[in-house]
């Protein structure tokens, strides 16, 4: 009897707050059972016990696919382990996989480490392999950004490149699949949005666009349409999205709206400011009894 070829996946963690690791272990108990009988997990600092990456870099010739998790710095001293600096594990561990995952925005983009940090230093994965001129990737590194990211977009990828060998990347490295569509889309909030009914943090009802700074409207992600644990989301337990899953993440001041005189500064994806002003000034004439009464209740 044969046996279905299990790839390869290590998971290394970089300068990370582990966020990525508890949304994997937060996924559905099936869909985690089912990936873990798909793929040989054959080293995750939290989750493994049979190696180390010490063992890996000496004997693991070739890693299927390697996820990384956290940012990365060529300064050992904010990330030791093996004595060695995260950068430097990084293209080690890259020069022998075919595929390399960003898991999370820290890993995607640099994150909150490289805004908060002011560390010049502390980068994505593909900023920090191209700074070195790594040259040798077989595959484009694909970004799977959010603030954690959604461990079935981990899955959906996986399993994707695992049957077809490549996915579609939009161009910043994220998966049209996943990242193609908004946070808004599927956000059951958009009748409130569509005629200018705003509420607030933590209420049921109303939009969170105009004055609690969410960022739906304006953010690739499939939140709304694919529930964290089959069942929520942010906005939909009075959350603003805060566009996790972009590369200007984290923003200064993100649970505000800014705006000129009253206006929000940067209107939805797709619609010019003055024909945005020009609908929103309509709707505003409008005062839909059903959906004040709502928000009141």
């Amino acid at each position: 009897m044969m046996h279905e070829f299990k790839p390869t996946i290590v998971w290394f963690q970089a300068i990370t707050c582990n966020g990525n690791t508890h949304s994997l272990l937060s996924s559905n108990s099936n869909r985690f059972e089912l990936f873990l009988n798909s793929f040989n997990l054959i080293y995750h600092p939290s989750l493994t016990i049979n190696n180390s990456l010490e063992y890996i870099l000496e004997n693991q010739k070739e890693i299927d696919f390697l996820l990384v998790e956290g940012s990365i710095s060529s300064n050992e001293f904010i990330f030791s382990i093996s004595n060695d600096s995260s950068k430097n594990l990084l293209e080690k561990l890259a020069l022998r996989s075919k595929y390399i995952i960003a898991v999370g925005s820290c890993a995607s983009f640099g994150g909150i480490h490289a805004k908060f940090t002011q560390n010049d230093d502390i980068c994505g994965i593909k900023e920090a392999l191209e700074n070195n001129n790594l040259q040798t990737l077989i595959h484009p590194i694909i970004n799977l950004s959010g603030c954690p990211v959604h461990p079935e977009w981990i899955f959906q990828t996986l399993f994707s490149l695992k049957t077809f060998g490549k996915i579609d990347l939009d161009e910043v490295g994220r998966p049209k699949e996943l990242y193609s569509t908004l946070a808004h889309h599927g956000c059951t909030r958009n009748e409130y949005f569509e005629w200018k009914v705003e509420g607030n943090f933590g209420q049921k009802e109303g939009c969170l666009f105009y004055n609690q700074g969410c960022r739906g409207p304006m953010t690739h992600s499939s939140c709304n349409k694919i529930l964290w644990n089959e069942i929520s989301s942010k906005t939909r337990v009075g959350m603003p999205c805060i566009g996790c899953t972009e590369t200007d993440f984290p923003r200064n001041n993100m649970l505000e709206t800014k705006k000129n005189m009253g206006i929000p500064q940067e209107v939805p994806l797709g619609i010019s400011k003055r024909a945005y002003l020009s609908i929103s000034g309509v709707a505003k004439t409008f005062k839909i009894d059903r959906l004040h009464k709502k928000l009141m209740e």
